[in-house]
């Protein structure tokens, strides 16, 4: 598991540096007239129509799309009229025992107030357990999509099933509270 996830960040890193390089390095304008011609590169992003140079993303190219801001439909009819803080958690991960007392507080500061859902992947069963309870939630797609980001909190608007916050490793409480006040008086 730990070679998977240090490879991906490795691959992150080098698409994010070619990203970057591609934005510091103008391209050479382009003479028409001229009958010489040059080998070029494809553009990864081209397909895409995105302007990575124009983009805050360290990869723009590899950012998720539009779906991404949301977890594709409105939730399951359980969670509904209340936000909705998925906690993707594993007993191994150090950024879930570091942000563990703020879950904890906020847990007592808004209980019966928000929906709190913990999707526990630490090993194969618990992750069996976890995809099944996803399921039942209308959180499949967002499971699939985040298993590997433990140590996560991710607000949901469960009416739109839109993503209101969502940190990694973040133990600033009023971080979460702006959010979670906001959605509560709406």
């Amino acid at each position: 598991m730990k070679i998977k996830y240090l490879a991906s960040l490795a691959a992150i890193a080098l698409l994010s540096t070619g990203v970057f390089i591609g934005c510091a390095t103008p391209e050479a304008p382009k003479n028409t007239a001229s009958t010489t011609t040059t080998a070029t590169k494809p553009d990864p992003c081209a397909a895409k129509k995105a302007d990575p140079c124009a983009a805050k993303k360290a990869d723009p190219c590899a950012a998720k799309s539009a779906s991404a801001a949301s977890i594709g439909a409105p939730l399951a009819q359980k969670l509904q009229g209340k936000p909705v803080v998925i906690d993707v958690y594993a007993s191994w991960c150090s950024k879930c025992q570091n942000i563990a007392p703020t879950v904890s507080e906020l847990k007592k500061e808004y209980e019966g107030k928000v929906e709190f859902v913990v999707l526990d992947v630490s090993d194969k069963s618990t992750t069996a357990a976890a995809e099944a309870k996803a399921q039942e939630l209308g959180l499949s797609k967002f499971l699939a999509e985040n298993k590997t980001q433990t140590g996560s909190l991710t607000i949901v608007d469960p009416a739109t099933g839109k993503i209101l916050a969502q940190h990694r490793n973040n133990t600033d409480k009023i971080a979460y509270t702006k959010v979670l006040d906001a959605a509560l008086t709406k």
